[in-house]
């Protein structure tokens, strides 16, 4: 089964929440006529976790393209809800460009700073990251900076020796930051081209998790300076809106540039990945449908669309 179909089962269970609750076979000058129609729309929107304000915005959008297939429209709006605010306002002055959605997940700099609550995926994540990047001919290092789970170390030294990736590590319990100052420093000495660095994701208390965060980062750009330059989120889509309440706390604390959602295959709200971007205002990077290493893609909002809804994507 390709990554395409894997994508298309896994958002099964979403799909079926929107085709199940509202009409999209009709034109969209029908669906205005009868209003019952874009109250069952915005019912099942809602049910998938895409928002109220989003889905106001999503039947705007669509009551301004004005004529042709419902559901076609709706696909278009629902594509540029899945872009953050500047360009959802461009791709919306264009007329909804077919461009829109074409996934960025090109590092800016050398060091992705990987964060999130516990049970994510995280590890697991990282280790998808640097078989991804491996396979398109970067160079990859990996630091063990959760030090207080325990085996989150030999876990990630474990997929570090399966991909033949150099892991920097410390002893349990150790300082996170001396792990990471170490792996930033070894990075720039090797010019190696990525470090993806482990962080916990559960402390004794929230304060103590985010201070130690904004420690990691400090000492990364002391060793290296400017970096990390990236810090990507890892997010459950099975936990909807909690998933997302934790991530405005990691945001506000160490500002995201992305996002990694994971467990797409297992919700029936894969609507969650509008207000992921629309409330965090970043990009979701990656998303994951699946256990396997090619289970992890670039995400692009366009295919992610087509696939939501069964629509045969483009060779």
């Amino acid at each position: 089964m390709s990554w395409l179909d894997r994508l298309r089962a896994g958002l099964s269970k979403t799909r079926a929440q929107l085709s199940g609750t509202a009409d999209l076979e009709g034109d969209v000058q029908a669906a205005f006529t009868r209003m019952d129609t874009i109250e069952d729309l915005e019912y099942a929107l809602i049910a998938a976790d895409v928002g109220r304000a989003a889905t106001e915005e999503i039947i705007e959008d669509i009551r301004r393209i004005g004529g042709g297939n419902l559901q076609d429209a709706l696909m278009q709006a629902l594509t540029l809800q899945l872009e953050p605010d500047a360009r959802r306002a461009e791709f919306r002055k264009l007329g909804f460009s077919p461009d829109v959605g074409r996934g960025r997940v090109d590092p800016k700099g050398h060091v992705v700073m990987v964060i999130g609550v516990n049970g994510v995926g995280k590890t697991t994540t990282i280790a998808k990251l640097g078989q991804y990047y491996m396979e398109r001919g970067k160079s990859v290092m990996f630091a063990a900076g959760d030090t207080f789970r325990a085996a989150a170390g030999a876990q990630l030294g474990v997929w570090g020796d399966r991909l033949g990736v150099p892991v920097v590590q410390g002893p349990d319990g150790g300082d996170p930051a001396a792990v990471a100052f170490d792996a930033a420093s070894a990075r720039k000495a090797r010019g190696t081209d990525l470090l993806l660095i482990d962080t916990a994701g559960r402390l004794h208390n929230k304060h103590n998790l985010m201070e130690e965060l904004k420690k990691v980062q400090r000492v990364v750009d002391k060793a290296d300076p400017g970096e990390p330059a990236e810090v990507w989120l890892v997010l459950d889509a099975v936990t909807g809106q909690n998933g997302l309440q934790q991530a405005k706390k990691f945001h506000e604390s160490t500002p995201l540039t992305g996002v990694v959602v994971t467990k797409l295959d297992g919700t029936a709200k894969g609507g969650i990945l509008v207000p992921i971007v629309r409330e965090l205002g970043v990009p979701i990077k990656f998303i994951g449908v699946g256990e396997q290493a090619g289970d992890l893609q670039p995400f692009d909002s366009r295919d992610f669309v087509r696939a939501l809804f069964d629509v045969q994507l483009p060779q």
